[in-house]
């Protein structure tokens, strides 16, 4: 459990403010991450990499000569924000394009994904590589379908010595893509981890056992198996990741990571004879490592990760780094950098409103307020719904949302704002705040809601139904979500459909949202039987059928929310 706290809210960002200060001949602070402290040749190719934060060292603990370029950090556990992964890249971009690296979560692939359409849009070549070592999580057959564990560590030492190294963008892309095709990972976990604040783990294990196939994100064991000796836990590992082997493969960098409270002196035990294992296996273990590189705040465990090495890998491994957790090889000659300065937000500015559109968005900061007030209330339930084959963090990144985008609105119709641009800021704000997969959802929903309204006309019940289509089906498209997947969607769907079914009945506005908010309350209880199909539950798909599915939950709570104010 964390015990060094004030504000639960700024762990994350105090943290990273106090790790910048610590080492600041490595980083320097910026707004949702640090970049470079040191001069980085004009021309390089960037190597960005982030997630989010519990994790440390990853992702900051990278940054620096041979390894990554910046780091952006979202809150505990969650994506950062679109908003933040642009703001670092532009703060990190030295000319040669940018390759975004980033472990294979449904958050962080929406965020990362807009944030390097809108910088394309600017001109800067980016690229993405998704890690998707945890053999755990998909079989092997649906390799592009795992998520990123501890792999993310020697994938990013690849891609940063090769552009340390001068290679294009095209060259870096290709390599990192080759350096995540042949790296697996499986892990275990003795006991759960504990969000700052909070007063119990997020998952916990049985007395005497350990979860297999654990994630990162506090996420339980795909299934339990009592606690073996070393000797036997060694060659679950081993096995287990072997089991994919390249033919031919011999050649491997390996790495044993712990997860946050296992001793280090435990890992070298299990060193010990996973090391004799794999060498009995045929492995020539090239400049292995055991220690923490990517933990999940205090969980308890550990994880084996292979990469298996070509000339060309074996040489981007061994490569020269010097980063505030790694360094390998001859110390590099550096320069502190010109600093730039950060360009900030613009403030928003609103156009020619009418007092009916400043009527109308009063109504919806109204709205929001009751928002703000039913998810603190639901938000340990929230949370307790999403801890079965989650994180647990739904509750307070919904929270944190919610209170985000009612002071934005506050703030646009202080600021004159008529419904649209008001209600655009508030989905802004939210997807900033909250991060993660349902801040992206939240944002995106809001915002292409309010394209179907006005900022010099009153708000009418036909541009309510309208905005509701447009967001469903932006949603959709952009999340890749589908009924039955067991999401968000599965709620929102019905609760469009009488929406619109209603109001073409020529029911009142508040009649037609009560009858669409039941559809939708209804919808998000039948999702408790399904599996999921899509983000951080699919792997624990098991565990999640029985209980309904939490984003769902949320959105039917909102909805009968906006009811009792209509």
């Amino acid at each position: 459990m964390t015990k060094i706290v004030d504000d639960p809210e700024s762990f994350a960002s105090s943290a990273l403010a106090g790790f910048s200060r610590v080492y600041g001949r490595y980083v320097r602070l910026v707004t949702g991450g640090v970049v470079r402290s040191t001069a980085v040749p004009r021309g390089k190719v960037s190597v960005v990499v982030g997630g989010g934060s519990g994790h440390y060292p990853a992702f900051a603990g990278y940054v620096g000569p041979g390894m990554a370029d910046a780091a952006v950090a979202g809150e505990i556990f969650a994506s950062p924000s679109t908003a933040a992964v642009a703001r670092v890249c532009r703060n990190a971009d030295h000319g040669g394009g940018i390759l975004l690296g980033f472990g294979n979560y449904a958050g962080d692939v929406l965020n990362f994904g807009v944030a390097a359409e809108r910088l394309r849009a600017e001109g800067i070549d980016v690229r993405i590589v998704t890690v998707t070592d945890d053999v755990a999580s998909a079989p092997a057959d649906r390799h592009l379908a795992r998520r990123g564990i501890a792999g993310d560590f020697l994938v990013f030492k690849v891609a940063g010595a090769a552009a340390e190294a001068g290679l294009s963008l095209d060259e870096v892309e290709r390599v990192t893509r080759l350096a995540n095709a042949r790296t697996f990972s499986f892990g275990v976990a003795f006991g759960g981890c504990t969000l700052p604040g909070a007063t119990g783990p997020l998952f916990t294990v049985p007395e005497g056992m350990m979860a297999l196939g654990l994630g990162i994100h506090g996420e339980p064991g795909i299934r339990d198996a009592r606690i073996v000796p070393a000797s036997d836990l060694a060659a679950l590992l081993v096995d287990t990741v072997l089991a994919e082997r390249p033919a031919g493969a011999r050649r491997a960098a390996v790495l044993l990571n712990g997860l946050g409270a296992t001793k280090y002196e435990e890992l070298f035990v299990l060193w010990g004879v996973v090391e004799r294992r794999l060498q009995a296996q045929g492995v020539d273990l090239v400049a292995p490592e055991a220690g923490e590189y990517v933990t999940s705040l205090d969980m308890q465990g550990c994880s084996l990760t292979v990469m298996w090495l070509d000339e060309e890998l074996d040489r981007f491994w061994l490569a020269p780094c010097d980063t505030p957790v790694f360094r390998r090889g001859a110390a590099f000659e550096t320069q502190p950098a010109l600093v730039r300065e950060e360009a900030e937000d613009a403030a928003p500015t609103f156009g020619p409103t009418s007092g009916a559109a400043r009527e109308s968005a009063r109504c919806l900061a109204g709205i929001l307020d009751a928002m703000v007030v039913a998810l603190a209330e639901a938000e340990a339930e929230l949370g307790r719904i999403d801890a079965f084959a989650g994180d647990g963090d739904h509750g307070q990144g919904m929270r944190r949302g919610a209170t985000a985008a009612r002071d934005a609105i506050h703030q646009a119709v202080a600021g004159g704002a008529g419904a649209k641009s008001a209600l655009a800021a508030a989905g802004d704000a939210w997807a900033d705040r909250a991060g993660g997969t349902s801040g992206a959802i939240w944002g995106l929903l809001l915002r292409s809601w309010s394209s179907a309204f006005s900022d010099t006309t009153a708000l009418q019940d036909a541009d309510i139904v309208r905005g509701a289509r447009l967001a469903l089906d932006d949603v959709m498209r952009l999340g890749g979500a589908k009924p039955g997947d067991k999401t968000l969607v599965d709620a929102f769907v019905p609760f469009v459909t009488a929406l619109e079914t209603a109001a073409a009945e020529g029911l009142s506005r508040k009649d037609a949202w009560q009858k669409a908010s039941t559809a939708c309350a209804a919808a998000a209880e039948a999702t408790a039987p399904l599996s999921p199909r899509l983000g951080r539950a699919r792997p624990l798909a098991e565990r999640s059928i029985g209980h309904p599915d939490a984003g769902a939950v949320s959105l039917a709570l909102v909805a009968r929310t906006v009811a009792g104010r209509l």
